[in-house]
């Protein structure tokens, strides 16, 4: 399969002088195209850290992110946010969502800013809406959406322009278990059925019963890393 990102002896250390936290101790992984795979570790193991160093949010320390050709690690700026407009789709735990758009305008949006057509912005949105069961909410604010369905719609919007990795952190951490699984299964069916690349970082037990792959990180290492015949 197709590598999509590696990580190189990636470390991360915030702070300075005596107070310093080590994130990251020097990892190395590598993701695959169409793996589910999932990040696990107790809190403060450093799984949100590496999320977003390989999404490009954050800088490392040291080491590399390497996404396709790309070393996103030595990108900055208007660079680096292009590219991960075009190249990463992001789900987060508190859904992130502009609550001052409909379902529709949060999912368009992305596309507005990559240049595409109004006819073909609009034939996408109400394609994938429709995928991630929203039709009829398409325009639905927010405010007027439960947390299940905020979450559909940043799901649609992370995935709307097929980006090459889609992050996760802790998308089900604010649903119920029904509303959380009807969510992971989702995801799972686009994983399986379009090839869509999943990296989550999680404590949920029922994401990590679906991933075909397990990372295990504890103080900043990989201890385990197990692939599934799922």
């Amino acid at each position: 399969m197709e590598d999509v990102i590696k990580v190189k002896d990636l470390k991360k250390i915030y702070g300075a002088g005596e107070i310093k936290v080590r994130a990251l101790n020097g990892v190395n992984l590598t993701i695959k195209k169409g793996e589910f795979t999932a990040i696990v570790g107790p809190s403060g193991s450093g799984k949100s850290t590496l999320l977003h160093l390989m999404g490009g949010l954050d800088n490392p320390t040291s080491g590399s992110v390497i996404l396709g050709n790309t070393d996103i690690s030595r990108m900055s700026g208007k660079e680096l946010s292009d590219f991960r407009r075009d190249h990463i789709g992001f789900i987060f735990q508190a859904y992130n969502l502009i609550p001052v758009l409909s379902a529709e305008e949060n999912v368009e949006y992305i596309m507005l800013l990559q240049g595409l057509d109004k006819e073909e912005r609009h034939r996408k949105v109400q394609a994938i809406l429709e995928e991630v069961g929203l039709k009829g909410y398409e325009r639905r604010r927010p405010n007027q959406l439960s947390g299940g369905q905020q979450q559909r719609v940043a799901v649609a919007r992370a995935i709307v322009s097929h980006p090459n990795i889609i992050l996760a952190d802790e998308p089900t951490a604010n649903l119920d278990s029904h509303t959380g699984i009807s969510l992971i299964e989702k995801m799972r069916q686009l994983n399986i059925e379009k090839g869509m690349t999943f990296v989550f970082s999680t404590h949920d037990q029922k994401i990590v019963d679906r991933a075909s792959r397990v990372i295990h990180l504890n103080d900043g290492v990989v201890e385990k890393d197990i692939n599934s015949a799922r």
